[in-house]
């Protein structure tokens, strides 16, 4: 932390921000540190130019269509842009609040961890992260920058950031196809509980505008396993009633339903060619996140 960042904060913001800090360093430095180019690179290649085929070059390059018109064969050259840009879209509704008995920590804590990680990567790497909260409405948003000091922004505007208000996913991700301009890596944080319809939509919209996508789906071990067996008093989340009930009398259904909700979504994201990336607040988040990261580079070359 640097001298002038710690005067405007106050001792237990202080200690909040360095403990999320301490927990992104640990992580790349004890897990990443022997990632020596950029899970990233391939991301940001654009189109150039056009030029003649030449002995050695690589077929798949060819512009099979300009031979069809011209009888030529030329090849398409690309460029690497100078600077990447990767949003981080952190979902705060009051659904991310949840912590069961087998997580060490909530869905919220779990995803601001994995989001600072992810940020920490990308600006030691020299290139631009951004950050966007949301839930009913879009909270915080800050622009990207490459800059080492915005680090300490990033991390602020994640641990700050509270649970609380209805999903508006879909939405979100619609508002902000139509705002980010520049082609970025979107990195999304969220239990995606919202209409699955309607996510899918926002988040087409965002690939329809050439942003490369990345579904991190965070959630907790009770979700996906229904383990209750006693008489359990539900609590209402994001304006939803209590409900007192038998879990065993409706454990199948919950997880029939449960299933195909993430059925719709995997196969959503498959169709859309966006990435999907299951998270469980009781999985190791170093080794959720070296596999992601390994996985893009090699797709990368």
């Amino acid at each position: 932390m640097t001298e002038s960042f710690r005067k405007y904060c106050d001792p237990q913001t202080l200690a909040r921000l360095q403990g999320l800090e301490l927990r992104a360093r640990h992580i790349i430095e004890g897990y990443l540190s022997g990632l020596h180019r950029s899970p990233y690179h391939g991301f940001s290649i654009e189109f150039a130019e056009h030029r003649e085929y030449a002995p050695g070059d690589d077929l798949r390059y060819v512009d099979w269509k300009v031979f069809g018109r011209t009888d030529k064969v030329y090849v398409k050259q690309y460029e690497e842009e100078t600077n990447l840009v990767v949003y981080l879209l952190l979902d705060t509704s009051e659904s991310m609040s949840y912590q069961g008995q087998q997580a060490p920590w909530s869905k919220l804590e779990c995803a601001k961890t994995a989001a600072a990680v992810l940020a920490y990567l990308v600006l030691r790497q020299r290139d631009s992260v951004g950050v966007v909260t949301f839930a009913e409405q879009m909270g915080q948003l800050v622009r990207a920058s490459s800059s080492p000091s915005h680090l300490k922004t990033v991390l602020h505007v994640l641990e700050e950031a509270q649970a609380q208000g209805k999903t508006r996913a879909g939405q979100t991700f619609h508002r902000l196809a139509q705002r980010m301009q520049k082609r970025s890596v979107v990195l999304i944080f969220s239990d995606l509980f919202d209409d699955t319809q309607g996510v899918l939509r926002g988040l087409k919209h965002l690939r329809h505008r050439r942003h490369d996508v990345v579904v991190f789906h965070v959630l907790d071990p009770d979700e996906l396993e229904f383990p209750f067996q006693q008489t359990t008093l539900f609590e209402g989340m994001e304006q939803l009633p209590e409900v007192l009930t038998e879990p065993a009398a409706l454990r199948r259904a919950y997880l029939r339903e449960f299933q195909a909700f993430l059925t719709q979504l995997r196969r959503g994201c498959r169709e859309n060619a966006l990435e999907y990336v299951p998270l469980r607040t009781d999985q190791s988040l170093e080794v959720v996140l070296r596999s992601f990261l390994h996985a893009r580079m090699a797709r990368a070359g």
